[in-house]
């Protein structure tokens, strides 16, 4: 489909082949082989001579949509689908480095993908130094460039960052990575390609957790890997095709619905969650709350020149700690209480003990995490009967 055509339009239309039966929806190709006419045309298609499907590991009809019409709304070609997001961020890793190559990180990345460069990683050989997004008087590129090394090959960062929503310039740190031959990887899960195109700003590779928005109902588990480069493309899809870590065809497929009415939701969710949040500002019993909406927050001038719109994501502090913290999640009636986010149903979940719990203590300190914070994801509830469920906690404090 053209690149001229608008997003709301690839998002429903992109990647999609009618079979000879003529349906109207996006069909589930639910097989794990494929039968081919001859011996000749088996060989050819496993020796890659022919294009075609091989087996459903790395190659199937309902999967490769989702990886066209994903890559469309990205702006670029090439997408590979993974099981998870966390499978997408190993297999670009596995992809991309070897033993002896350094990679700098941000430091507030989510608690699995620190454990994934710091436990896993470095058994390999891949050493990791993290460092803030950004700090305040030095701005993004100065924490960055003062750790690169002859050996470091890659940037590693999530943008907006989960759950204090800091954010980095992402033009900044893909000039820094590209004149030290470096590669720039942006997680971009929190705005999806409807709020923010990391490629188009001159990162390298885009990772997807698509059990969050993409999938937006909190029905399935996967990811992706987008990316303009053929050959990291095909480096990236190399280890797809031997490791396995692959997305099924029926997740696919509940993918490409949830595409099919991402603007609209991201949109939606972003609106709702600025209502919040400057509701959440004139709550007491809050001493912070982050949303890059705010014109309070540091970065929001970035993120509007950045980002289209400021997403779904609030997070705020309490007054005390973990247990006033606990109070207001244990009063709320209507949230669920679960890690997961992007999700139509509102959650709520406490970072320190959940996404980011299994990080030591020093690093939650240094990350930001504290034991006072609180992070939800504003869905598509009524707006005051959200605000009417976290009140019931926050009366709770306020009374304290």
């Amino acid at each position: 489909m053209s690149k001229d055509y608008a997003l709301e339009t690839r998002a429903v239309r992109e990647g999609q082949v009618r079979t000879l039966e003529g349906e109207h929806n996006d069909p589930i190709f639910t097989t794990s082989s494929y039968v081919f006419d001859s011996a000749a045309q088996a060989r050819a298609r496993f020796t890659d001579v022919e294009p075609g499907n091989v087996y459903s590991r790395f190659t199937n009809p309902t999967v490769r949509t989702f990886e066209k019409r994903l890559a469309s709304l990205e702006g670029v070609e090439y997408c590979v689908a993974t099981s998870s997001g966390m499978a997408a961020i190993l297999t670009t890793c596995l992809a991309l480095l070897k033993a002896g190559d350094h990679v700098i990180a941000s430091r507030n990345l989510f608690g699995a993908t620190v454990n994934l460069f710091t436990n896993i990683l470095a058994r390999f050989g891949v050493e990791t130094t993290f460092v803030p997004l950004t700090e305040p008087g030095r701005g993004t590129q100065q924490a960055w460039s003062e750790v690169i090394r002859d050996q470091t090959r890659m940037l590693f960062l999530e943008t907006p960052a989960n759950p204090l929503m800091e954010i980095a310039d992402i033009k900044v740190l893909a000039n820094l990575a590209h004149a030290h031959d470096c590669l720039l990887v942006v997680d971009n899960a929190m705005c999806t390609p409807v709020l923010q195109k990391p490629l188009a700003l001159g990162a390298d590779v885009v990772i997807h957790s698509g059990t969050k928005y993409l999938d937006g109902q909190g029905r399935c588990v996967g990811g992706a890997v987008v990316t303009g480069s053929e050959p990291i493309k095909n480096n990236v899809f190399g280890v797809l095709r031997t490791s396995g870590a692959s997305m099924s065809p029926f997740n696919a497929w509940v993918f490409l619905k949830g595409l099919e009415t991402l603007p609209l939701r991201m949109h939606a969710h972003s609106k709702a969650a600025l209502d919040i949040a400057r509701w959440l500002e004139n709550q007491s019993g809050i001493a912070r709350v982050y949303y890059l909406g705010l014109d309070s927050h540091p970065q929001h001038t970035l993120a509007a020149n950045q980002q289209s719109a400021f997403g779904g994501i609030v997070s705020f502090e309490t007054y005390g700690g973990r247990k006033e913290a606990w109070k207001v999640i244990d009063s709320t009636r209507m949230f669920s209480i679960t890690a997961n986010f992007g999700d139509v149903k509102s959650t709520i979940t406490h970072p320190a003990t959940t996404t980011h719990g299994r990080l030591t203590p020093e690093q939650r300190f240094e990350a930001g995490i504290k034991e006072s914070l609180i992070r939800i994801s504003v869905g598509f509830e009524g707006i005051e009967d959200i605000k009417a469920d976290l009140k019931r906690g926050l009366n709770i404090i306020a009374n304290c």
